[in-house]
């Protein structure tokens, strides 16, 4: 019976192994047979190099001075207790907003300083995790994804001459966090999970944390975040005698590496999903010379797709032209590689203020957690509530843009 069932399981798994490479081959022939039809075969393979490049030196850099700054500047706001106090500030608001104890503030502010995948640290801390109800540990992926490399998506689009627009975005996204968790509070409720089995005291399966951490599916390696957030309350410990000069210069140097990991840790991600991004967004440069094998030069695919939707996007989100859309779209797998987008559009005047607001606002409320979602709740040991978690955000994420597009629209017009 064993031998039989094993074979059967390897059989199936030899199945679904062939259906997915037939599915990779076929669709790779696909798509550069459509590019490289349309644009021809040297021009295309010049376009994604000199694309590939630029945005290494243009944009991929300059998030990494940004993640540095970011770093060294949140270290040394949790170093000197900062955060601790924001906590306590804060803490009669989370109850209303999010029906969670003020603990959870400390998640916000860890995943708006770093990622998404900074909550599954204090998950993982058993000091931390008893302020929470056994339903209630679930809802920190939601809600830590909601926030997650928010000061340095904040601080891009405010180095881009946008402050009043990326502060309207913040507001926004605070309140796709809010529907998300709330959806999700209210399908756990529904579902009767908790009820359907035995939980002992929340705890973490770090075995499955171990293995998200080398999953490498996330849209930035938080191992490394993890690591060092993990190491900072230690060090505390260990340093108490230290002289102010002494941790503030320690800190902001730990800071400023961990930026530095994670500004090339994003690098891969921006620059492969961006690079096609940009082949099926923009068209040639020079529509009456034609194709050249320069930068950013493609087919303007998404621009046509995002035509026929404009009748229900217009209304709903603003956005100044049919590309715009390849920022939300962008920000479901990688919000790094979603940022390298804006620069280029603001040079080809596709977006304005309104478009940035709701940028700002989806792409921290989404932040790639559909490259980290499901990892995530494995990590909280709650996989059968992944589908739940990912409707309840992709629902967030929505209201998130929806709802800075009308603050813009109401400011504006005041």
């Amino acid at each position: 019976m064993d031998i039989s069932h094993s074979l059967t399981k390897k059989r199936s798994k030899q199945i679904k192994e062939t259906i997915y490479t037939l599915s990779f081959i076929i669709m790779m022939v696909v798509f550069i047979g459509y590019l490289t039809n349309v644009m021809g075969v040297t021009f295309f393979f010049q376009s994604v190099m000199k694309t590939a490049y630029s945005l290494l030196m243009d944009t991929a850099l300059y998030i990494m001075a940004i993640a540095v700054i970011m770093g060294a500047f949140g270290n040394l706001m949790t170093e000197f207790g900062v955060v601790s106090i924001l906590n306590f500030v804060f803490a009669p608001l989370m109850k209303p907003l999010y029906n969670l104890p003020g603990a959870a503030f400390l998640g916000i502010t860890t995943t708006y300083l770093s990622d998404n995948p900074a909550i599954i640290t204090l998950a993982g801390d058993e000091h931390y995790i008893k302020f929470f109800k056994k339903e209630q540990v679930p809802l920190l992926c939601n809600l830590g994804t909601a926030f997650g490399m928010g000061l340095i998506l904040t601080t891009f689009m405010i180095g881009l001459g946008f402050f009043k627009e990326a502060m309207m975005g913040n507001v926004g996204a605070i309140i796709g966090s809010v529907v998300s968790v709330r959806i999700m509070t209210y399908k756990i409720k529904k579902s009767g999970y908790f009820e359907s089995k035995r939980f002992s005291k929340s705890k973490i399966d770090h075995t499955s944390e171990i293995d998200f951490m080398k999953s490498g599916i996330n849209s930035v390696d938080m191992s490394v975040v993890m690591k060092d957030s993990q190491s900072v309350n230690d060090d505390m410990d260990e340093d108490d005698d230290d002289t102010f000069f002494i941790r503030f210069m320690t800190s902001m140097l730990t800071g400023g590496k961990r930026g530095v990991e994670m500004g090339i840790a994003i690098i891969p991600g921006l620059i492969f999903v961006c690079t096609i991004i940009m082949l099926i967004t923009f068209g040639p440069v020079d529509a009456a010379l034609g194709y050249q094998g320069l930068a950013y030069e493609g087919v303007d695919l998404l621009p046509r797709i995002g035509a026929l939707f404009t009748p229900i996007i217009q209304p709903l989100f603003g956005f100044t032209s049919p590309e715009a859309i390849a920022f939300p779209i962008t920000s479901l797998g990688a919000v790094g590689a979603a940022m390298s987008l804006v620069p280029k559009f603001l040079d080809l005047g596709l977006i304005k203020g309104n478009d940035i607001a709701v940028f700002t606002a989806m792409g921290m409320c989404w932040s790639g957690y559909l490259s980290t979602h499901i990892a995530m709740m494995d990590a909280l040991n709650h996989r059968k509530l992944i589908s739940s978690a990912l409707f309840s955000h992709t629902m967030g994420g929505l209201a998130a843009g929806i709802s800075a597009h009308f603050i813009y629209v109401l400011f504006t017009s005041i």
